[in-house]
């Protein structure tokens, strides 16, 4: 009996498949999962919204490409979805091609436009007569490359035996060791408990734009002691110059600094969308300074207590 489907960005082959395959092996339900591949972002995460899937994994970012936009733009918006995990992925490419095909005769290459940003300088070293072409995933270039739209494709070698295509150049990459990392993604529900060393992601819209509104975001972090791992701006869609802000940072919500954190936001912002606290795939606990330890926060308040109650 399944535990409900899985979505995926698709064709079969993909890194989006090998991150959601070895997160149901490490929880113990690959076995018990069916897996849904979707044409795009919006699709696998729509899956989860109108219970077609019970979960989806995405790419969120990659060490030299940065940040995925479909995804961060896909949780931003629409209804709401909740991270439950995150996980790394190294990834490197392989250049394939049909069985007739030989390195010279190469006149297009398909891949996503991540996996070309990655390959830029090896594609103007090795095949500068070429042009690179779009794709919605590298295994969807495979597959392409396999019914002859195109020459050549950029994806992972376990690929190449499920669209029938050979190896034309091994580990291409402009930066060796890239990692993708990816989030598997639920519709809303409690987070998981709180492990001493997670993450928590947000999404927030300013209001009306004035001097010093980033700053009042940061702050709220900052006296509290909440590192920011990550921070960058996306357009909203509306006019030029309206963002909104996708973060991640050290703790849980469920810790007081960082539910203070959050309540200090939702005064100054016009929204706040919170997207999950859990698990850190690194493991690294925090580093506290004095006086935003839970503990700390708890004695705080029973000295205001204390204070309000005339005993201080």
């Amino acid at each position: 009996m399944t535990t409900g489907g899985q979505a995926y960005l698709g064709p079969a082959g993909t890194f989006t498949e090998a991150a959601l395959v070895a997160y149901l092996e490490q929880s113990g339900r690959r076995a018990d999962s069916e897996l849904l591949p979707m044409a795009s972002v919006a699709d696998v995460l729509d899956a989860v919204r109108d219970g077609s899937a019970e979960g989806a994994m995405v790419a969120l970012e990659n060490s030299v490409e940065g940040s995925v936009p479909a995804t961060l733009d896909e949780l931003a918006f629409g209804a709401p979805l909740m991270i439950r995990r995150e996980l790394n992925l190294s990834v490197s490419f392989d250049l394939l091609a049909r069985a007739e095909t030989d390195l010279t005769a190469v006149r297009t290459v398909a891949s996503h436009p991540h996996a070309e940003g990655q390959c830029r300088k090896w594609l103007r070293a090795n095949l500068p007569d070429a042009h690179w072409m779009p794709a919605a995933s590298n295994a969807e270039a495979a597959r392409l490359v396999g019914e002859g739209r195109y020459d050549a494709a950029l994806a992972g070698s376990a690929v190449a035996d499920v669209y029938d295509l050979k190896i034309l150049a091994s580990d291409v990459h402009d930066v060796s060791g890239s990692q993708t990392r990816f989030v598997y993604v639920t519709k809303p529900a409690p987070p998981p408990p709180m492990t001493g060393t997670d993450k928590t992601s947000l999404v927030l819209v300013l209001g009306q734009d004035h001097p010093g509104a980033l700053l009042e975001i940061l702050t709220e972090f900052a006296v509290r002691g909440v590192n920011l791992t990550r921070i960058e701006s996306r357009p909203t869609g509306g006019a030029i110059g309206d963002y909104f802000f996708s973060i991640d940072v050290e703790g849980h919500v469920d810790e007081a600094r960082v539910g203070e954190a959050l309540i200090g936001l939702h005064r100054i912002c016009a929204d706040v969308r919170f997207l999950g606290s859990y698990p850190r795939v690194d493991g690294q606990a925090p580093s506290l300074r004095r006086g935003v330890s839970d503990a700390e926060y708890s004695e705080a308040q029973a000295w205001l207590a204390r204070v309000r109650d005339g005993r201080a």
